[in-house]
């Protein structure tokens, strides 16, 4: 099976992480367990929200390179529970010896070098999703992990949510038959970010050096300079990598593989607007598992123009459906339903949104058994990695007519099929293909034993990217 070389990999470091040290610090009043939150925007803020309710945790420290929202951020957690340490430089969260773990909620360029960091310094580590800005950091961030025998969870909450738990070891145990196929979906509005024709000033709260980090200093062209980094290259993975890699995890879940997929193919574009964004709001992606592959859509457009609704796929827009040979799943985050071939409702398996999944987290630290982790960072790398596939062949790929883009597909008939689809909904937003840049993608072929694309330069080059000193990711993998 191809699986199994990195699945031997994976679980072989999966098992050295079972057996980790203790907290090296001596324990704090009353055995107190002591966290720092890395960006303090919506994410960072619930993480926040979310650790001050477990019990015997005090989130002590507080770090973002925006001056005015960490004192906000500071101020609303005293009024809440403890009045924090402040920091604007992560570094220095790392040589406090006074934190014990530290949860990643920045934007994605600075997930994997955190993560490393705080490895290094002897922390446990909660780490957001996508863990890596590209396939060589996520690797970095797990060598890291298991050299320094850290407790690290992926921010994929979908991981404890109660429901999905009940419907994997369904899937799992054969119920619905062999699974065929699993249709991951993201079908969520994203409006245009707006055009700006100049360099933007750099907002007068931020220290826009600590906020770049591993990115090269770039002139800020985008209107909203907060979260809309997420449609830039340069610091985010597009909705693939954002909402997407939650869909993603869960279909790597559901058909239980533990290794990147032999290919990968991807088609899609920017439709429906003119603006400063470079990453897809439309994509379909063929992965190439055995037996069972997985096929992903992104849909940042209305179901029609003028309109507010969203696409469905068997009633769900944000999610996935497994197609088994007896039947079906449908669902996401807060459970779903498995139903027969014909549609009738077998099981209904509500879930709770994964809110246990801090908790999950700190029971692993107290515990010191990463195997107890539901989202072990090992679990990121892979689901992260397959974020990058998507958008490795896209960027890999070159603008082609429809015509060409049906025949070249035509060995894959579901991608084939998933392309159809996405045409009928561009025109459907009145995007004329005969006009539109449709890119298409290479099918990129993966070799697990040497971590590269065969013959394809282009992607291989994606693989990493260049680094501005001193905020350099290592590579680990000789050490």
């Amino acid at each position: 099976m191809k699986f199994e070389q990195s699945r031997r990999c994976f679980l072989s470091a999966s098992l050295a992480a079972t057996m980790l040290p203790r907290i090296s610090r001596a324990a704090s009043p009353n055995d107190e367990f002591r966290v720092a939150v890395l960006g303090l925007r919506w994410r960072g803020q619930q993480l926040t929200h979310e650790f001050i309710k477990v019990p015997g945790v005090r989130v002590a420290a507080l770090c973002d390179p925006d001056s005015k929202l960490l004192a906000e951020r500071s101020e609303e957690l005293a009024s809440l529970a403890h009045a924090p340490k402040r920091y604007v430089d992560p570094r220095q969260v790392m040589d406090d010896t006074e934190i014990d773990a530290v949860a990643i909620a920045t934007p994605n360029h600075w997930h994997s070098l955190l993560g490393i960091w705080a490895c290094q310094a002897g922390k446990d580590v909660y780490i957001e999703k996508p863990v890596s800005h590209n396939l060589f950091e996520g690797w970095q961030l797990l060598n890291a992990a298991r050299k320094h025998r850290r407790i690290v969870q992926t921010g994929t909450q979908n991981r404890s949510d109660t429901g999905l738990r009940e419907a994997a070891s369904q899937i799992h145990s054969g119920r619905l038959g062999a699974v065929r196929l699993v249709r991951g979906l993201c079908y969520n509005r994203r409006p245009s970010t707006g055009m700006v024709t100049a360099p933007q000033p750099v907002p007068k709260d931020v220290d826009y050096n600590i906020w770049s980090g591993p990115a090269e200093l770039e002139s800020i062209m985008r209107k909203q300079f907060h979260y809309d980094w997420h449609w830039n290259y340069t610091y985010g993975n597009g909705d693939v990598g954002n909402q997407g890699v939650h869909e993603l995890d869960i279909c790597r879940w559901m058909i239980g593989a533990d290794d990147l997929p032999a290919t990968a193919i991807s088609v899609g574009g920017r439709f429906g607007y003119e603006d400063n964004a470079n990453t897809p709001n439309t994509l379909v992606t063929y992965l190439g598992y055995e037996p069972a592959p997985i096929l992903f859509e992104v849909r940042g457009l209305p179901a029609k123009a003028n309109e507010k609704r969203m696409d469905t796929h068997r009633g769900k827009s944000v999610g996935l459906v497994v197609e088994c040979e007896n039947g079906y799943f449908a669902g996401g985050r807060g459970g779903g339903n498995l139903y027969d071939s014909d549609g009738q409702l077998i099981q209904s398996c509500p879930g709770d949104n994964g809110d246990t999944h801090a908790a999950n987290f700190i029971d692993a630290v107290r515990s010191r058994d990463a195997t107890t982790l539901h989202a072990e960072i090992a679990e990121g790398v892979l689901s992260s990695g397959l974020s990058h596939f998507c958008n490795l062949s896209y960027q890999s790929g070159e603008p082609i007519a429809r015509e060409q883009i049906t025949e070249r597909l035509l060995s894959e008939p579901i991608a084939a099929k998933a392309f159809d689809r996405m045409a009928n909904h561009l025109e459907a937003n009145k995007i004329d293909l005969s006009e539109a840049a449709v890119t298409l993608g290479p099918m990129l072929k993966w070799d697990s034993a040497t971590r590269r694309f065969e013959g394809n330069d282009q992607a291989n080059q994606l693989l990493t990217r260049q680094y501005r000193k001193p905020f350099v990711v290592p590579d680990l993998s000789t050490t």
